[in-house]
Formats: structure tokens, C-alpha cells, sequence
């Protein structure tokens, strides 16, 4: 009888404990696992493999559904123009501000001085997309085939054009914006169903991060590894929350606290894409954004906001530079600036994209390609930060252009309860 009544105890202290504190408590664990176990703890990497599947397997209907619904609930194309061009100048504004972080940091605290290191054989790299390319490939030859290889940019561009046409449709379309409506309402509960397994999935990977890497990996370049994660706290606390409170005029805590969770699935999955699932329920659920426009914005912003990643690429190529005794001018400088800003685009919110656009940096201000090997073997500990950074910042864009267009339920953000209770009372 005790002993029912302590298992029960226990059941009901965990399940008591908000998602944020399970997923907390599984990176913690997983940390300290993956330290005792070392490479053995290779065995875990499943548990974290099966909850990346399964967010993978939300990406491309709950993208899909969510933007159709999202420009069908506008029934305003004007509107949607308008948001749609607010979202880019945030965007690209603040991933500017992103690198620029870096490259001072960089410069500051100079990661790479005194490596001395020379070229003794060249690193091929990945060929980042051109301009033309880039926009050339926003048009699917086949909608279908998109969706089947996951072509996120192609992907949000036929559920805009769908979305519109089923608006002036009028009166014809509303079954089928019905049916839409009805499959983004179970794709949003089925995110609710695979989110409750997160602390788990979070466990397996942090341990398989731990034991593979560990800390002797992270010594020599311990320096890089650290402006990063100083750069993306200052980015978030200081650019993101200053901008929740100037131009929202909204008190960025609650900001800080409604970002807990779809940061730590980031962290862990590193995938933007990939964590869309956690960052609309949040932006819906803890901050109050409407569905048209979470539905529109960070679909978006999981495209073409690469904060993180232009502010490590800032951070990289000083570092490299200064590794192989490279001099550079202020117009490299800005060159970085602007290559890393436009350059996201076209960077696809998935694992490892981010090492794509630093060979592009690299290449574009002459730094020798076998940087990238070195970055390369601490990849994933930075690809954890900078997607935090990303996420926080289209949840960041979500607030700022609900409040813009008064689609942001106030009494939602302000307070502590689920957004179902607020609502209901």
C-alpha cells in the first residue's frame, strides 16, 4: 500500500512538472550519461533519432496546412503582402545586426590569434545556391515531389499561391478551406501528442552529443565555442528583448519564458525546420499570435532568418582568418556582412546548412576552405546555439508582427496560464 501511494507520488511529480522542466531534465541526464558512458553512449542516439523522426514526419503537412490556412484567414491578399514584406525587413535587418555581433566579438576577443596554423591540403566544400538558382528553385516544376524530398521554400511558395487562389475563390472554396482548416487542427494536436515526448528524445541526443565529443574535443577551440554562445545570449536577451520592448512596447520576460521550449527542441534538434512543430504551439499558446500569422511568419522565418548562423559565421571567419595569419581589410569586412545576410535566403533550416554558408563566406573574402575542417569538428555544439538563435527569433518577428497588425491576444501573452483557460475565462 505505501509503496503504491510513493510510486504514485512520483508519477504525479513528473507529470506535475511543465514540458519545459522535463525537456530541462532530460538534457541534464542525458549529459550526464552520455559523460559517464563515453562513446557507449552511442546506444541512446535511437531514443533521440525516433523524436527527431517523428517531428520530421509533422514538417511538411503541418508547413503545408498551416500557410494555406494562414492566407485563407487574411482573406486579404493586401494584408498578406504587407506582413509578408515586414517579416522580411526584420528578418534580414536582424540577422544583419546577427553577424555583426560576431565579427566584433571576434575581433575583441581574437579566438584564432597565436595558431599559426598553414594550408596542407585543400577542403572541398559544399557550393552554397546562387541568387538565380535560388530564385529560380522557389517555383516547384511538381507540388508533390516538393513535399516528398521536404523542399520547404518550394514547399511555402505553392501554399501561398494555393492559399490566394482559394480567396478569391469566394464562396466556392470555403469547402476546401474547411478541410484545410480541419487537417491543420490535427496536425496541431498530433504536435501536442509528439511534443510530450520531447524530454525523452532530448535525453538520447544530449547523451549522444556528450559522449561523442566530450570536453577534450571542445579545449582547443574552446574560445570559438564560448563567443558563440556569449554572442547568441547577447543577441537574444539584448536585440531580440529590446526590440519586444521598444517597438512592441510588450514586456519582454514573458518573451523569455514563452520561448523556453521550442529553444531547448532547437538546441537539441538543431534543426529550425525542424522545431516549426514547438514554435507555432508556443507562438499560438504561451504569446497570444494569431493563427493567420503564425501560421504565416514562421513558416517563413524557418526559411530565410539565420541569426545564429550569421552570427557564428562572423565569429568563424575571424577566427580562421586569424588562425592562418590572414589580414582584413573593413571592405571584407562588410562583405561578410552583406554575403551572410542575403546568403540566408536561401539557407535551408535543417542540421549542418550553416557549414554550406560559411564555405560561401570563406570563399567570397579569399580565407583558405581548410577552415572549414577545423569548425567542422565543433559543428554540432555551435549548430546547437545558432538554432536556438533562430527560433527565438521568429517567434521574436511572430510577436512584433501580431502586435503590428492587432492580432495579438495581450491578455494571452500577459499571462502565466495556457492560452485554452485565458480564452475561456
Amino acid at each position: 500500500m505505501e509503496q503504491t501511494v510513493v510510486d504514485q507520488g512520483r508519477s504525479g511529480f513528473w507529470s506535475g512538472l511543465a514540458l519545459w522542466k522535463k525537456i530541462l531534465v532530460g538534457m541534464v541526464l542525458g549529459v550526464i550519461a552520455g559523460t559517464l558512458m563515453g562513446p557507449d553512449a552511442e546506444v541512446l542516439k535511437p531514443i533521440g533519432t525516433l523524436f527527431i523522426n517523428a517531428i520530421k514526419m509533422l514538417i511538411v503537412p503541418l508547413v503545408f496546412c498551416s500557410l494555406v490556412v494562414g492566407v485563407t484567414s487574411m482573406q486579404d491578399t493586401r494584408k498578406m503582402g504587407r506582413i509578408g514584406l515586414k517579416s522580411v525587413v526584420l528578418y534580414l535587418g536582424t540577422t544583419a545586426v546577427a553577424i555583426t555581433i560576431g565579427l566584433m566579438l571576434a575581433l575583441l576577443f581574437t579566438p584564432g590569434a597565436g595558431m599559426n596554423m598553414t594550408i596542407t591540403e585543400p577542403v572541398s566544400a559544399s557550393e552554397a545556391p546562387s541568387l538565380v538558382e535560388t530564385l529560380l528553385a522557389l517555383i516547384p516544376q511538381n507540388p508533390i515531389g516538393a513535399m516528398a524530398a521536404g523542399n520547404i521554400l518550394q514547399i511555402i511558395v505553392f501554399a501561398l499561391g494555393l492559399g490566394i487562389a482559394l480567396t478569391l475563390c469566394g464562396e466556392k472554396a470555403q469547402p476546401a478551406i474547411r478541410l484545410f482548416e480541419s487537417l491543420a487542427e490535427g496536425m496541431y494536436k498530433l504536435t501536442e501528442i509528439i511534443m510530450k515526448l520531447a524530454p525523452y528524445g532530448v535525453f538520447g541526443l544530449m547523451a549522444w552529443v556528450a559522449g561523442k565529443y566530450g570536453l577534450e574535443v571542445l579545449l582547443p577551440l574552446i574560445k570559438v565555442v564560448a563567443l558563440v554562445y556569449v554572442g547568441s545570449l547577447v543577441h537574444v536577451l539584448v536585440v531580440y528583448s529590446g526590440l519586444i520592448s521598444v517597438l512592441g512596447r510588450l514586456n519582454p520576460v514573458r518573451y523569455l519564458k514563452g520561448l523556453i521550449n521550442p529553444a531547448a527542441v532547437a538546441y537539441t534538434t538543431t534543426s529550425s525546420s525542424g522545431t516549426l512543430p514547438a514554435t507555432i504551439k508556443a507562438a499560438r499558446e504561451e504569446m497570444g499570435v494569431s493563427q493567420g500569422v503564425s501560421s504565416f511568419v514562421l513558416p517563413l522565418g524557418a526559411t530565410i532568418n539565420m541569426d545564429g548562423t550569421a552570427l557564428y559565421q562572423g565569429i568563424c571567419a575571424v577566427f580562421v582568418a586569424q588562425a592562418f595569419g590572414v589580414d582584413l581589410a573593413m571592405s571584407d569586412y562588410i562583405l561578410i556582412i552583406m554575403t551572410a545576410t542575403l546568403g540566408s535566403i536561401g539557407t535551408a533550416g535543417v542540421p549542418g546548412a550553416g557549414l554550406i554558408m560559411l564555405s560561401l563566406v570563406l570563399t567570397t573574402v579569399g580565407l583558405p576552405l581548410e577552415g572549414l575542417a577545423i569548425v567542422a569538428g565543433i559543428d554540432r555544439i555551435l549548430d546547437m546555439a545558432r538554432t536556438s538563435v533562430n527560433v527565438c527569433g521568429d517567434l521574436m518577428v511572430s510577436v512584433l508582427i501580431g502586435k503590428s497588425e492587432n492580432e495579438l491576444d495581450e491578455t494571452v501573452y500577459n499571462s502565466t496560464k495556457p492560452a485554452a483557460e485565458v480564452r475561456r475565462g
